[in-house]
């Protein structure tokens, strides 16, 4: 069973500080970790590695959240993908929960509360880890079993 397998977490954050600050409190808890300040390096990333859950920002140049979310959860709908920003409104709020989003946090915040945040997107990620794992193979019926 993979239950105990440490998830891994991608960042991304056009501001170094906010991964800096982020990719050690995770590490710490346990996570894998990797951060990205420019959002087509991480995509190329997240197109070659696994990741369990995606942390990003909304305003970036280049690809933006929105696009970068919607970019992982059309390649990978399973990831649980949180957007964080410095420029929430509920608009913004409402396109990232259209587009699959998990949550959505508005800077600035607390490590305790995307922590949080975290430790529900795993719980979802275990508990469906744990059914896929549960359900049993589908086979083709024999009458001839005796």
């Amino acid at each position: 069973m993979d239950e105990q397998r440490p998830l891994r977490i991608l960042i991304l954050d056009d501001e170094p500080i906010v991964c800096k600050r982020l990719q050690p409190a995770f590490e710490k808890k346990g996570y894998e970790v990797e951060i990205f300040f420019q959002s087509e390096e991480a995509l190329q990333r997240f197109k070659k590695a696994r990741f369990d859950i995606v942390i990003t920002d909304l305003k970036m140049k280049g690809l933006d959240g929105i696009q970068f979310l919607s970019e992982v959860k059309a390649s990978s709908p399973e990831t649980e993908v949180i957007v964080i920003t410095g420029f929430a409104t509920m608009e913004t709020a409402k396109e990232s929960f259209r587009r699959g989003v998990f949550d959505f946090l508005s800077k600035p915040f607390k490590i305790g509360e995307i922590l949080d945040v975290i430790k529900k997107a795993e719980v979802k990620i275990r508990q469906r880890t744990a059914e896929t794992e549960s359900r049993p193979l589908e086979t083709g019926s024999s009458k001839e079993e005796r």
